[in-house]
């Protein structure tokens, strides 16, 4: 075992960042200090075939670099695929800011972090994420053209969290009517893990359809506010996974489906708005759909957020953001179906869809 850990702290001196197995073929990592403001923020910039790359800033109080490197790399690459499975022109691109965004966050630590998405040209474009408010994105757009979601006053589309919300709705109608052949979800059981912005949201959804709501999330006050306001059950149990529930939508972090709970999880349905909820895409994908759970890929069913900043760029209206969004339900049934017929995992199956668009624009490119 010493030996083993020995060889893979050597390998990490070895290939620090081209060897992260998230790397994948990224294009650009751009590591931003700044000693006056505390700034430390790692921009990852995986692929711009398709357009300029877009994607959220996160702040998180990550345990340690190595922790947030694997994380914008993850999160990078998955948006790639987001932009490219919903038919935008847009690459994959993602930020994370190291810190506590409670306590460590403050106005001149964003706009030196704008400057940072600035000093790239366009090739990056910022958002909301994890940590971040749309009162944020308003202090970047002061440094930087370079970012979406910025509030509704100052022309931009506002929150994406409501619109990601929705998206995800549609996704899980969509594998509902795939698993049980109805998408109706009233009776249906659905444990929500996960109620910030877009959890919350999706509870109200959900609330609103008639299904039995148990949620569950870190902080216990949110949970107790959340329960009141929908009448949701909070779940008081030791193991959401080995729960014999109709629906699991993880909403929180990612990497919720691993090798300890794989294999444990009793839901028909997994559909959710968190990002890489699968810890290991071929290994995990392939075990649910072995299982015979349905998997609604979260790069597709959570891509109502891109879709809604998407909108400031192109200059379109609400009208067309809902309708772009409420297509991800015909979009998962398709890709559900696909997978049954080429008996693949319904993540590699969506993975396959968007990477089949990605090449076929790097080859009209190369063409010109």
């Amino acid at each position: 075992m010493v030996s083993e850990v020995l060889n893979t702290n050597e390998l990490h001196k070895i290939d620090p960042v081209f060897g992260q197995l998230s790397f994948d073929n990224h294009e650009q990592i751009v590591f931003c200090n700044d000693k006056d403001s505390g700034l430390k923020a790692i921009i990852g910039i995986h692929n711009t075939v398709l357009g300029p790359a877009l994607g959220g800033t996160r702040m998180w109080q990550y345990n340690n670099e190595w922790e947030a490197l694997n994380d914008v790399l993850r999160l990078s690459r998955g948006m790639s695929f987001k932009a490219a499975i919903t038919g935008l022109n847009l690459g994959g691109g993602k930020a994370v800011i190291i810190g506590d965004a409670k306590t460590q966050k403050t106005p001149e630590l964003m706009k030196r972090f704008g400057a940072f998405v600035h000093s790239l040209s366009g090739k990056y474009i910022t958002a909301e994420d994890v940590g971040m408010e749309t009162s944020d994105m308003d202090l970047v757009r002061e440094v930087t053209p370079y970012v979406t979601g910025i509030s509704e006053s100052k022309g931009g589309a506002g929150n994406p969290s409501p619109i990601t919300a929705y998206g995800v709705f549609m996704g899980m109608k969509a594998a509902a009517k795939y698993k049980f052949g109805t998408d109706a979800l009233e009776g249906k059981s659905v444990i929500v893990q996960g109620i910030g912005h877009v959890g919350e949201t999706l509870v109200d959804h959900l609330t609103k359809e008639g299904a039995k709501v148990i949620i569950t999330d870190i902080n216990e006050e949110r949970l107790e506010i959340v329960s009141s306001k929908y009448g949701a059950e909070i779940y008081r149990g030791n193991d959401i996974y080995s729960e014999a529930v109709d629906i699991y939508a993880p909403c929180a972090l990612g990497a919720t489906i691993n090798d300890e709970t794989v294999n444990k999880i009793q839901a028909k349905v997994i559909a959710g708005a968190a990002n890489n909820q699968l810890a290991n895409e071929k290994l995990h994908g392939q075990i649910l759909q072995d299982k015979g759970i349905v998997y609604a890929p979260d790069f597709l069913i959570n891509a109502g957020g891109i879709i809604n900043v998407y909108a400031e760029l192109e200059k379109y209206g609400k009208t067309e953001i809902m309708s772009k969004t409420e297509n991800i339900y015909n979009t998962t049934l398709e890709i559900l179906n696909n997978a049954d017929v080429n008996k693949t995992s319904t993540h590699q199956a969506a993975l396959n869809i968007a990477q089949g668009r990605i090449d076929a624009r790097k080859k009209e490119n190369s063409n010109r």
